[in-house]
C-alpha cells in the first residue's frame, strides 16, 4: 500500500472512532459523574483526529513528529477514561471494549509511526 493510501486509510479510521465515540457518549446516562467523564472523553478522543489532521499539514517535520505525539497522548487519554468507564459499569460493556481496544490500537499505529520518523531523522 502507497504512503498517501496508507494516510488516508488511517485518516478514515481516525475519523471513523471519533464517530462511533461520538454515539457511544450519547448512550452514557445522565448522571453527574457521567457528564464529567464523558466531556473528558470527547476531549481526548477528538482530539486524536485533530491533532493527526495538524499533522499532515505541518509546515516541518519537527512539527510533524509532536502533532503525532498529541495525538498519541490523547489517544492514550480516551483508552484511560474507557477503561474507567467499563470498570464503574456505566456503559454497554461490548462498545466500551471494542472502542477501547481500537483507542489501544491507534496508540500503537501512532507510536510506532514516532519511532519511525525519529529513526529517520
Amino acid at each position: 500500500m502507497e504512503k498517501n493510501q496508507q494516510r488516508d486509510e488511517f485518516k478514515k479510521r481516525i475519523k471513523s472512532f471519533i464517530l462511533d465515540l461520538m454515539v457511544f457518549i450519547d448512550s452514557l446516562p445522565a448522571s453527574q459523574t457521567s457528564k464529567i467523564i464523558s466531556g473528558q472523553l470527547l476531549r481526548s478522543g477528538t482530539s486524536v483526529g485533530a491533532n493527526y489532521f495538524e499533522a499532515i499539514a505541518a509546515s516541518s517535520k519537527k512539527d510533524f513528529i509532536n502533532y503525532f505525539h498529541y495525538s498519541l497522548k490523547s489517544a492514550n487519554e480516551t483508552s484511560f477514561w474507557l477503561d474507567i468507564l467499563l470498570d464503574s459499569g456505566k456503559c454497554d460493556k461490548n462498545t466500551g471494549q471494542k472502542l477501547l481496544k481500537e483507542s489501544q490500537e491507534l496508540s500503537n499505529i501512532l507510536a510506532a509511526s514516532i519511532i519511525t520518523m525519529k529513526s529517520n531523522r
